[in-house]
C-alpha cells in the first residue's frame, strides 16, 4: 500500500518542502530510505522501527520503501523521522490515508521510545511550509518557544509520536505553539558601557559613525589602549532588530542550532568574536554539507576579530568577497548554497610586532612591522570605511570623571538610523554603507566646499575609486549625525581624516 507525510528538510538556511512517499509490499521484511539521505537519514530506519513498536503500534513485517523527494537534493539530519513514521503508519492502516489532518507537515527526530525530540533547523523550514501554501505544522514541544510567535500558519506541538498519530487520527488535540512565548534569544549579555572606557573620545566618536552608517572599522592601537573595550561596547550602542532583522538571525541560529530551547526571537544584534586560529571554513561557512559560518551568524550584527594580523591570510582573503556583496558563496560537487553575511566587522591590530611603534621603546625594524602588518592585503583594508589609530590612555584619562554613557550614543546612532530607513524605504537596503555605486549621486548632496576638499584629500591620499565612494557614504552619515540635509565640507573633512592612517 501506498501513503504519503509531508516534511521539510534544509540547504543552507532555506527550508525545502519534502514529500515522504512510503510503500509497502511483498519481500524480506526491511527498511529501505532512497532519496539522497545522509547517514543521519539513512539511520532513521532505526529509530523509526523502535519509536513504532515502543508507542504501542505494529510495524509490518514486509519490505518497507521510503523515498524522499525530490532525489535530487541532498538531505541530512534527524528531522524527518516524525514524518517517515507517520508515512509507514499511514501506509499500513494505522492511521486513515486521507484524513482531515493528513496535510499537516511533520518535523522532529524520534527517540528510541518514541520520544520527540528538539530538532535544529525548525524555524526556516516552518517559514518555508508556510510559503509553500502548507500552513499546518507539527513541531516538537521542546522546538515551540522558536516558532511561537508565529502568527500566519497553524502550529502545533507534540513531545510523543503517539500524540501525533492520535491528533492525526481526529482522537485528540494538540497545544499551539503560540501558546507559550519565548524569552529574547542570545546576544551580547553585559556590553561595556562607553562611560566606563576613560579617554579616547576620537576612537568613541568614530565607532559612533560606523555603527550609525554600519561601516567597517579598524582600530589600530598599541596593546592596553582599549581597542577590545571600545569593541565590546558596541552592542551597548547599536539599535535593536527590526521584525524582519530578528526572522532573519533568529532563522541562522536555528540552523547553527545555538538558540537556546527558551529562546523565541532574537532581538538584541549577535556579537560573534572568533579565535585568530579559525579555519576559513569556519569562518565564511563550510563543510561537506555547507554549514553558516562566523560571518553569517554575525548577519545583521558584529564580527569583531581581535588580533588580526595573527589570523591566518587565507582566512582573512576569504572575508573580501561576502563583506564586499553581504553573502557568503560555499560552492561544492553537487551544492551551491548562499548564506547571508551582512555583518558590520570590527577589527583590532597592533602597529607591529612588539606593540609598541611610534614610540621610542618599539624594538621592531621597519621590516619586521612590514612583514607583521602585510599579513592584512591591501584589498582586504580596502573593505574597512573607517580607520583609527589609538594612543596609549594618559594618567590625566584615567582619572577623568566619566563622559558620555552607552545609553546616550545610542540615542543618537537610532536617530540616525531612523533617517536612513526613511531614506531608502522600498530600497531594499537599511544602511549608508549598502547604497549601491550607482546611486550615491542620488543620496548624497555635495556642497560646494564639501567637493573641494574631496577633491583634494583624493589627490593627497591616493584613494581607489572603492575609497572615494566609501568616503562619500561616510560623509552622508556623518551628516545623518548631524541632522543636516546635505554633505557639508566638515563632514567629509571628517570622513577623509578616517582614511589618513600609516597603513594605507
Amino acid at each position: 500500500m501506498f501513503a504519503r507525510a509531508y516534511s521539510a528538510t534544509l540547504l543552507g538556511i532555506e527550508g525545502i518542502p519534502v514529500s515522504v512517499e512510503v510503500d509497502i509490499a511483498g519481500g524480506l521484511p526491511c527498511i529501505e530510505i532512497i532519496g539522497l539521505g545522509d547517514a543521519s537519514v539513512r539511520e532513521a530506519k532505526h529509530r523509526v522501527r523502535s519509536a513504532i513498536r515502543n508507542s504501542g503500534y505494529e510495524l509490518p513485517s514486509r519490505r518497507i520503501v521510503v523515498n524522499l523527494a525530490p532525489a535530487g537534493i541532498h538531505k541530512e539530519g534527524s528531522h524527518l523521522d516524525l514524518a517517515i513514521a507517520v508515512g509507514i503508519l499511514r501506509a499500513s492502516g494505522s492511521l486513515p490515508l486521507n484524513g482531515p489532518r493528513s496535510d499537516y507537515v511533520l518535523l522532529g527526530e524520534l527517540a528510541l521510545d518514541g520520544e520527540i525530540r528538539r530538532t535544529p533547523g525548525i524555524l526556516p523550514m516552518v517559514l518555508s511550509a508556510i510559503k509553500n501554501g502548507r500552513r499546518r505544522v507539527v513541531t516538537p514541544r521542546a522546538n515551540q518557544a522558536e516558532v511561537g510567535w508565529l502568527e500566519d500558519g497553524e502550529v502545533r506541538t507534540a513531545s510523543r509520536l503517539e500524540e501525533v498519530v492520535r491528533f492525526l487520527s481526529g482522537a485528540v488535540d494538540l497545544s499551539a505553539a503560540g501558546s507559550i512565548r519565548g524569552e529574547e534569544g542570545p546576544g551580547e549579555d553585559t556590553p561595556v558601557d562607553l562611560a566606563d572606557i576613560r579617554g579616547q573620545e576620537t576612537a568613541k566618536r568614530a565607532l559612533e559613525v560606523a555603527v550609525s552608517g554600519g561601516h567597517n572599522i579598524l582600530l589600530i592601537g598599541s596593546p592596553g589602549s582599549g581597542k577590545t573595550l571600545l569593541a565590546r561596547a558596541i552592542p551597548g550602542i547599536m539599535p535593536d532588530l527590526g521584525p524582519d532583522e530578528s526572522v532573519e538571525v533568529t532563522a541562522i541560529h536555528s540552523v547553527a542550532g545555538i538558540l537556546p530551547p527558551e529562546a523565541g526571537l532574537i532581538r538584541r544584534r549577535p556579537f560573534r568574536a572568533p579565535h585568530h586560529t579559525i579555519t576559513p571554513q569556519a569562518l565564511v561557512g563550510g563543510g561537506i554539507v555547507p554549514k553558516p559560518g562566523e560571518v553569517t551568524l554575525a548577519h545583521r550584527g558584529v564580527l569583531f576579530l581581535d588580533e588580526m594580523p595573527h589570523f591566518s591570510r587565507a582566512a582573512l582573503d576569504a572575508l573580501r568577497q561576502p563583506l564586499e556583496e553581504g553573502v557568503a558563496t560555499v560552492v561544492r560537487a553537487k551544492t551551491r548554497v548562499l548564506f547571508p553575511a551582512r555583518c558590520f566587522l570590527v577589527g583590532a591590530a597592533n602597529p607591529c610586532p612588539c606593540g609598541k611603534f611610534p614610540s621610542g621603546d618599539c624594538t621592531c625594524d621597519e621590516r619586521a612591522r612590514r612583514n607583521y602588518l602585510s599579513r592584512l592585503s591591501g584589498p582586504l583594508l580596502d573593505r574597512f570605511d573607517v580607520f583609527v589609530e589609538m594612543s596609549p590612555v594618559s594618567l590625566k584619562d584615567l582619572e577623568s570623571p566619566p563622559r558620555e554613557s552607552s545609553a546616550d550614543v545610542r540615542e543618537r546612532v537610532a536617530r540616525a538610523r531612523r533617517r536612513q530607513l526613511e531614506r531608502f524605504s522600498g530600497r531594499g537596503f537599511l544602511t549608508n554603507s549598502q547604497i549601491a555605486v550607482k546611486d550615491l549621486s542620488r543620496y548624497v548632496n555635495l556642497s560646494r566646499d564639501a567637493k573641494k576638499i574631496l577633491h583634494r584629500g583624493f589627490d593627497e591620499l591616493g584613494l581607489s575609486a572603492r575609497a572615494y565612494h566609501k568616503i562619500l557614504k561616510v560623509s552622508l552619515t556623518i551628516a545623518d549625525l548631524d541632522g543636516s540635509p546635505r554633505v557639508e565640507e566638515v563632514h567629509v573633512a571628517e570622513a577623509l581624516a578616517y582614511r589618513d592612517c600609516f597603513l594605507l
